[in-house]
Parts: structure tokens; C-alpha cells; sequence
């Protein structure tokens, strides 16, 4: 352990015993250049000393301090990204959605009752096009489905991974409408994506649940509501949402 601690001090060590010992060999050889040369002066071979050391050395010095602190700032956001988004469909991870979504929920936009829908989104035949044509083809349905889900909500609209094959989607401030017309819009647009794997075209389908929120509420209790509503849900039937009460 202490070997492995001490590493890094070692080679900042060495780094700065070399960088300082380069610049001043430069300094010395390059004065020492400067001598050969009768038609120039003390003053201007100090003066070309002065100009060109500062040139040579810091002109790549500060490009690789600024080159690195690009890439740490790379770095950095794709840490960040990493730990909000799910890597495969690009949309909020489980942890991170639930935490919006509380929030959300918990906050009164205005004088009255709260208003919103909870949509929980599973995928059908997954495992099916797993076992069929590979894994690598269920993760392309699973991409296909969430980017039609993006595109068939609105701005504002949360989107989160909740589970292997599962979604949900947050409407916040959605009337039941508004909710009923985004649900049915999802099921239609995603019945209608070309999904072809290995030629082979497949039509995806899904199950909608969902809850119509009145009031404050944990996201275990929606979850659970949306999921038994999911689970009576019919294959060829649009989806009704039902009120939940805190």
C-alpha cells in the first residue's frame, strides 16, 4: 500500500527534477550559442535568451496544462453522465429518476390539487427476440422503444430505466387527457417502429400502467399501483389510468 501511495510522488519528483534540469541546460546551451556570435551585444544576446526561453519552454508546457484540463473536464462530465443516465438507452437511471420524480411530486406548481401521471412502459416479446436473434438485438429493441418514448412525450416529461425491461415515464402536471392521449400515443408509435433483426421484421409491442397522482406520495406506492395495473392490462386494449390517493 504505502508503495503503491508513494508511486505518484515519485514520478511528480522526477518530473519536476528533469523539467528543471531541461531548462536550465537549454538556458545554459543556448547563451552559450548566443557567444559565437560576434555581431551581437551582452544586451541583445540577453535580450534573445529572454524572448526565445519563455517561447520554447512555456509555449508546450501550458499547451499540455491546457490540453489536460480539457480532457479532465471530459472526464468529469462523462463521470457525471454515467452516474444519471442509463448507458444503454441514454435515459435516467433508476436511482436518479426516482429521486426526480419524488421531488416533483412533492412540489405544488400552484393553488389547487396536484396534477400528474405516473406511466410505467414494459416491453413485450423481449426475451423472445433475446433467445431468437441475441442479446445485442434486445438491447436494440430496448434503444428503440426509449427513443420513441422521447420523442412522443413532452419537454418537460422524466424518462427513467426502472428495472431490466421496465420504464417509466412522469407527466408533471399532466390532466388525465393528457396522460391517456401520451400513453396510447406511445403504444402507437412504437408499434409502428421498423425493427428488423438479422432481415428478419418484428413488430415491438408494449404494456402501459398508470396512475393519475392527487396528492404527495412516495414513488414505491406509484410504482406499485402502475405495476398491478400494468399486470391486468390487455395485449390488443388501450390502457385506463387509475386515481391514487395519498
Amino acid at each position: 500500500m504505502a508503495t503503491t501511495t508513494a508511486r505518484p510522488w515519485k514520478q511528480v519528483a522526477w518530473l519536476t527534477l528533469l523539467g528543471t534540469a531541461g531548462s536550465l541546460g537549454l538556458s545554459l546551451g543556448l547563451n552559450y550559442l548566443l557567444l559565437f556570435s560576434d555581431a551581437l551585444t551582452p544586451f541583445a544576446r540577453s535580450m534573445i535568451t529572454a524572448g526565445l526561453l519563455p517561447v520554447i519552454i512555456g509555449l508546450p508546457l501550458f499547451a499540455l496544462i491546457g490540453w489536460n484540463r480539457v480532457e479532465i473536464h471530459r472526464y468529469r462530465q462523462e463521470l457525471n453522465r454515467s452516474g444519471t443516465y442509463d448507458r444503454l438507452t441514454g435515459c435516467l437511471n433508476g436511482p436518479v429518476f426516482t429521486s426526480m420524480v419524488e421531488r416533483r411530486a412533492a412540489r405544488r406548481p400552484g393553488p389547487g390539487p396536484r396534477s400528474g401521471a405516473f406511466l410505467i412502459i414494459h416491453p413485450e416479446h423481449l426475451r423472445s427476440i433475446n433467445m431468437r436473434f441475441g442479446l445485442e438485438w434486445g438491447d436494440e429493441a430496448l434503444r428503440l422503444i426509449v427513443s420513441t418514448i422521447q420523442s412522443s412525450v413532452r419537454e418537460e416529461d422524466l424518462i427513467g430505466r426502472i428495472g431490466a425491461s421496465m420504464f417509466g415515464v412522469f407527466l408533471s402536471g399532466a390532466t388525465e387527457a393528457e396522460a391517456k392521449e401520451i400513453g396510447e400515443r406511445i403504444r402507437t408509435r412504437i408499434a409502428q417502429v421498423y425493427f428488423a433483426p438479422k432481415g428478419t421484421e418484428n413488430v415491438l409491442t408494449i404494456k402501459v400502467g398508470g396512475v393519475m397522482l392527487e396528492n404527495e406520495m412516495e414513488f414505491s406506492d406509484m410504482f406499485r399501483s402502475a405495476e398491478q395495473h400494468l399486470s391486468d392490462a390487455q395485449d390488443d386494449a388501450g390502457f385506463e389510468l387509475t386515481h391514487l390517493h395519498s
